[in-house]
């Protein structure tokens, strides 16, 4: 047996996958192997190398269409000896692949969204959680039960060794406990998402959770006890061989080894996140991070790594910047800081952590047990290596400013320091000082003005008209001598004139005194014309001209079976001068009916037919007609065209026809009554092109606003759900815009829909656009929606 080192020491680095490492398990064969999976949307077999030491890539599985997110090992069978190796993704489907075969022997579809997490029971049994809030059971390749009674996403499930007892985690902050089917429990205890379970014993089991902690639990619905060390999200936990104590990762940097219920030794890695970690049948733990690394460590001395690789991983972690606002290191302030001198004293316990003031640079160390000694695990940023002095700047907590103001919220309140570079965006950095003083986020227009008029640095160019930010269009100002206007705007992907949206102002008035010198502002008004959206969007561009050529055009190459007559066309003609304004009159029975003949044409030629469906319907008496029909067959044919093997040409018109019915009361009840499966359909053309996209964002806001009226909340998750969905594949910037605005209708003045954004990761995905330049609406939207988040 291999000698025993007492501490973890790394093995191995692994280098393979491309993007973050989601997901590990162990694997049955090879045997002291392991299974990883990836955003890379790649899964890989690890196996030992011979050398006892490290471990060699032997096979390499793809057949997802977005990122993998977690990995499971269904055990042997008579049919596969060597048994199953199963993976869930963002695409909604679980592959279930061979141990030797790159592509999925079949693939698992029911979720409606991203699956992430899965776990294998007895006779081939397979337990899947999802975004979807739902749980599901399969066996073989069949759904053989739904669990529904979780609010918000399933981020960790486990069937327990008990046959029919199955456990799932989520972001609503509870575990339950299912039998048959049926939840018998509900665990309550977490403050925040639950994102891992693991097995104990028949008896017990442990959960982590983002509110940093772990929670023993007994079966009964006890809790033993409650375990602190982490700092920040705790993404993964595992369990020792007979259950002689555990592991925990998370985006405090870290992975944690726990024995006797104490934190025994923290080993920080240079990468934020460390999304996941498994233990080996040797005790060997295997961890997974945002860096794309895949790390083994070990207490043998056998196994670990060579002194130059050690050194490597010890140089890399020195070089990694540490972020003070996670709260890993407390509340630093740098003047109070010791020098490297600090350092000749021992640490009190492992992982403990020391900061020190070198050369203006503020740098971190973790005191190592094992090696008696303190190893640098990264810079601190923000720090500083110059002096008012030399620099010619103002120096506040180690770093250096341009400027740095003063600010007092109220004549009585405390006085607040708000740095600033001429480079910084001064947008960004009044949302940085009012989160991080825990201000009125309805303060930032104020405060953003205020670091513009008050420096001469690079600042963004902004307009001083108002425009409505889907057409360009003139606003309604309060206040305006005119009192109000109406300025032709463009349809944002067609460019023709197009019906005014008003956006009414909300005008709040706050005072807030500012201090650089004797300076003060006056009262400032500050306003969000963004969401919530009140109306529904709508594509209006029309050229009858060129829509009836095209018609007649393709209507003389047609089948007898399908060709309309002169008479036909005339009539379509008249639909089309009537919904499109230039005409008085009203659409009649024989005109709805002849575009109805026009729509079933084959799919190649059917396009024009659906572009004056599309006009048509934004008509009262059409609109009436395609929502009140009996059994509704006008949807289903509508429906159909969002195949996501079909043209997109058809795809795109089928939304923006979807899109139109919105205009009418009556529009908007048949939308609402099949949200679910219009949603399901149209989320199926993602892979579409940027106007497919642009459509889709605008059926979501559409299908926003109205949820915002009626408070669905069931509804808001399917809906937040399709724009996590479509951010992550959507590259034009008005998709991105449009969904930021239906985002924004969600979760106004509904905490329940914050969470859920929160619980889904939609913040993170909006912060991203946060620095867009160019158009400045998504910039602005996006400043909004993160001060709900």
């Amino acid at each position: 047996m291999a000698s025993d080192g007492g501490a973890y020491r790394l093995r191995c680095s692994l280098l393979g996958h491309g993007q973050d490492v989601r997901g590990l398990t162990r694997s049955l064969f090879p045997p002291g192997g392991f299974v990883s999976v990836s955003r890379d949307r790649t899964a890989r077999l690890w196996a030992l190398d011979g050398l006892n030491r490290g471990f060699t890539e032997i096979h390499c599985m793809s057949g997802h269409s977005n990122f993998v997110s977690c990995v499971c090992i269904i055990p042997p069978s008579e049919l596969y000896p060597r048994g199953l190796i199963a993976t869930g993704g963002n695409d909604h489907n679980i592959c279930i692949f061979t141990i030797d075969n790159p592509a999925p022997l079949y693939i698992l579809k029911g979720h409606k969204n991203t699956v992430c997490s899965l776990s294998s029971g007895k006779f081939g049994t397979l337990l899947s959680g999802s975004w979807d809030t739902t749980a599901k059971v399969w066996l073989n390749d069949r759904c053989m039960m739904t669990l529904q009674g979780h609010t918000a996403a399933i981020w960790a499930v486990i069937i327990l060794p008990e046959q029919g007892l199955m456990l799932t985690g989520s972001a609503d902050k509870t575990i339950k406990l299912w039998k048959a089917g049926r939840c018998e429990r509900t665990f309550t205890g977490h403050e925040d998402c639950v994102r891992g379970l693991a097995i104990l014993s028949e008896m017990e089991f442990l959960s982590c959770a983002n509110d940093a902690t772990v929670r023993r639990w007994q079966i009964s619905g006890a809790c033993l006890n409650v375990y602190y060390g982490h700092t920040n999200y705790i993404y993964s936990i595992s369990v020792f061989p007979q259950c002689k104590g555990f592991v925990t990762t998370g985006e405090d940097r870290s992975l944690r080894i726990w024995k006797k219920g104490e934190c025994a030794q923290t080993i920080r890695l240079p990468a934020q996140s460390v999304w996941c970690c498994c233990v080996l049948d040797n005790g060997d733990i295997v961890v997974g991070a945002s860096d794309g690394i895949i790390r083994v460590f070990t207490e043998s001395l056998e196994r670990t790594a060579s002194a130059e690789e050690i050194q490597a991983f010890e140089y890399e972690l020195s070089q990694a910047s540490i972020d003070p606002k996670t709260g890993d290191l407390g509340d630093i302030n740098a003047d109070d800081l010791p020098g490297r001198e600090h350092l000749k004293d021992p640490g009190t316990r492992d992982g403990q952590t020391r900061l020190i003031e070198d050369n203006g640079k503020v740098e971190a160390y973790q005191w190592s047990v094992s090696e008696g000694r303190w190893i640098k695990i990264g810079d601190v940023v923000g720090s500083s290596g110059a002096t008012q002095q030399t620099s010619g700047k103002v120096l506040f907590e180690g770093k250096e400013y341009d400027y740095v103001f003063t600010i007092d919220v109220n004549e009585s309140g405390p006085s607040y320091k708000l740095p600033y570079n001429i480079t910084d965006d001064p947008w960004l950095t009044a949302y940085n000082f009012l989160q991080k003083n825990d201000l009125n986020p309805m303060f930032l227009d104020q405060v953003a003005k205020f670091i513009m008029d008050n420096t001469k640095g690079q600042t963004l160019s902004t307009s001083s008209e108002f425009s409505d930010p889907f057409t360009g269009a003139g606003r309604y100002v309060p206040g305006s001598s005119s009192g109000s206007s109406t300025v032709p705007g463009a349809d944002p992907f067609t460019g023709n004139e197009k019906f005014i949206i008003y956006l009414a102002s909300m005008w709040d008035t706050f005072v807030m005194v500012f201090r650089m010198g004797a300076y003060q502002s006056s009262e400032a008004k500050v306003e969000n014309i963004y969401f919530p959206k009140k109306d529904a969007v709508t594509f209006d561009k029309a050229n009858p001209s060129q829509i009836l050529g095209k018609l007649k055009e393709l209507n003389s190459s047609a089948t007898e079976e399908h060709k309309l007559t002169e008479d036909d066309l005339t009539i379509l003609e008249k639909l089309l001068s009537a919904t499109c304004n230039t005409s008085a009159e009203t659409p009649t029975a024989q005109q709805l009916q002849t575009l109805w003949r026009a729509v079933n044409w084959p799919e190649d030629i059917v396009f024009p037919a659906l572009d004056i469906l599309r006009l048509s319907v934004r008509h009262p008496t059409v609109n009436e007609n395609f929502c009140n029909e009996k059994d509704h067959v006008h949807l289903a044919i509508l429906l159909k065209f969002l195949n996501p093997k079909g043209k997109q040409a058809n795809q795109l018109l089928a939304l923006r026809a979807l899109c139109n019915c919105f205009v009418s009361q009556a529009g908007q009840k048949l939308m609402m009554e099949h949200r679910g499966e219009i949603m399901t359909q149209a989320i199926e053309t993602k892979s579409g092109n940027k106007n497919i996209h642009i459509a889709l964002a605008t059926l979501t806001l559409n299908y926003a606003v109205c949820l915002h009226k009626d408070n669905n909340i069931e509804g808001k998750a399917q809906c937040l759900s399709v724009i996590s969905t479509v951010m992550e594949v959507v590259q034009d910037l008005e998709a991105v815009f449009r969904l930021l605005v239906a985002l924004g209708t969600l979760i106004s003045d509904d905490t329940n829909a914050v969470q859920l954004a929160k619980a889904l990761g939609v913040d993170s995905q909006v912060k991203k656009y946060a620095s867009v330049l160019e158009p400045a609406k998504v910039k602005e939207c996006c400043r909004f929606v993160l001060n709900l988040l």
